[in-house]
């Protein structure tokens, strides 16, 4: 074994043997996280040994070390002839065996080892089986329950190979209060872990917004990327541009117009991705004009640029909310109407169409009517909830509850800003200088004697 690698495994080693004496450092590990920072380049060029390496380590009491040495597997992937399924297995172990604590410590690590094991599973053909694996590592390395860390993207990202929502959907209905950056992570540029991070914040909302959309939660689609949109940012993303783009196709589907964007949004969006998504914009004019001969002309016309965003579905599904938007308005101007006058009014190629319409959104409680299909008639009804039943009230309690638990947890992120020592000292700093520029004016208004 080369001599760096054995200085490595030494120092590794090392420091768990000396944490059964009373004199051991506390900050031993830390300073071990940061030392083994190093290595990377080390144990890349002896990538041929790793494994040698991986049989002296034990993956619970030498998690860092084995963290290091996974990782640098992964990066000398193409250059080696290493068993890909070897490898994926060795991760899965890892996190499910390693240390919380020598884990945590070095943070940002152990997300990229998390970033390289979704890279190569996603073009696995059972890369289903990833989900889990993935799962484990946030519950691993995350502090709390509504905390966000770089491999939700991972996971949603795989989710969506899969096309398997279940194991995502535990994470994503959870309402997101603090952000794990890898910031714990020492020795290492604070504005390059900034960046690369911001990166996986916005795909975890893009991708989890085309996990909503996929599963027809609309409004929950709708948030999250109207929350990847209006990130504040000095430039122009792609994955910004690409949620913007779906953000105006669910606003169709959901609204019938597009929603208008958080005051607080860059204003790249205006500058740079309103002219680029002109198509989307023009969808948006067609859709206006409750014309749904105007929204399939539109959509035929921009074809080309829809398939190539991947939106053609999207498209086709802002077509179908407008034949059900304009049978609804239908309901407010009518008792009665035969399905031959549905189909003619709202441009449905025939009465069983309309039919089908009708039957569906009645199903899902879009609209209150009855079918006599003897007469081909439709009769139109008013909602019959008259808000006076237990099932409602409980509905408004718990509503209630999760609007008081909101405010607790508002007030809580406020008072943990108002006392963090960074926000006082700003606030400070600016009390200062308002002060500085009050007695500079007020000296240079004093008359001279």
């Amino acid at each position: 074994m080369a001599s760096a690698l054995e200085n490595f495994v030494n120092s590794v080693v090392y420091i768990i043997r000396s944490s059964n004496y009373s004199n051991f450092p506390i900050g031993a590990f830390e300073d071990l996280a940061t030392h083994l920072l190093d290595s990377t380049e080390i144990l890349s060029k002896n990538w041929n040994i790793l494994d040698n390496v991986l049989e002296t380590l034990d993956v619970q009491q030498h998690s860092l070390g084995v963290l290091y040495v996974l990782l640098a597997k992964f990066n000398s992937l193409q250059n080696s002839n290493a068993d890909v399924e070897v490898l994926l297995k060795s991760v899965k172990d890892f996190i499910q065996q390693c240390n919380t604590y020598q884990v945590r410590l070095a943070a940002h690590a152990f997300y990229e080892l998390c970033h390289q094991y979704t890279n190569v599973m996603v073009g696995q053909p059972r890369c289903i089986l990833g989900l889990t694996t993935l799962s484990a590592a946030i519950d691993k390395i995350r502090t709390s329950e509504t905390q966000l860390t770089p491999i939700h993207a991972d996971l949603c990202q795989l989710s969506l190979k899969s096309k398997c929502f279940r194991v995502a959907m535990k994470y994503l209905d959870v309402d997101i209060t603090t952000i794990s950056t890898g910031a714990e992570t020492r020795g290492q540029s604070q504005t390059d872990m900034t960046n690369h991070d911001a990166k996986y914040f916005l795909l975890y909302y893009y991708y989890g917004g085309m996990i909503y959309t996929a599963m027809k939660n609309y409004e929950r689609a709708l948030y999250f990327f109207e929350v990847c949109i209006a990130t504040p940012a000095m430039a122009m993303s792609y994955i910004m541009l690409e949620a913007y783009k779906k953000f105006i196709l669910v606003s169709l589907i959901l609204h019938g117009k597009i929603q208008p964007i958080p005051k607080y949004a860059s204003q790249v969006i205006s500058r740079f991705m309103k002219p680029i998504a002109q198509v989307y914009h023009n969808l948006a004019v067609a859709y206006a004009t409750t014309s749904s001969e105007e929204v399939r002309n539109c959509i035929s016309k921009y074809s080309e640029t829809f398939v190539r965003d991947n939106n053609m579905g999207l498209a086709k599904q802002v077509a179908t909310s407008l034949y059900k938007k304009n049978i609804q308005r239908l309901t407010k101007t009518f008792l009665t109407l035969s399905l031959t006058d549905v189909a003619s009014r709202v441009q449905l190629p025939s009465a069983d169409v309309a039919e089908k319409y009708i039957f569906n959104m009645i199903k899902s409680g879009e609209i209150y009517a009855k079918i006599d299909q003897r007469d081909g008639m439709v009769v139109f009804k008013d909602d019959p909830e008259k808000y006076n039943s237990n099932k409602m009230f409980l509905n408004i309690q718990e509503d209630m509850e999760n609007v008081m638990s909101l405010v607790k947890q508002i007030n809580k992120m406020e008072e943990d800003i108002v006392l963090n020592p960074i926000y006082i000292k700003k606030a400070v700093g600016n009390a200062d200088d308002d002060l500085a520029s009050q007695n500079a004016k007020s000296f240079a208004g004093d008359p001279i004697d």
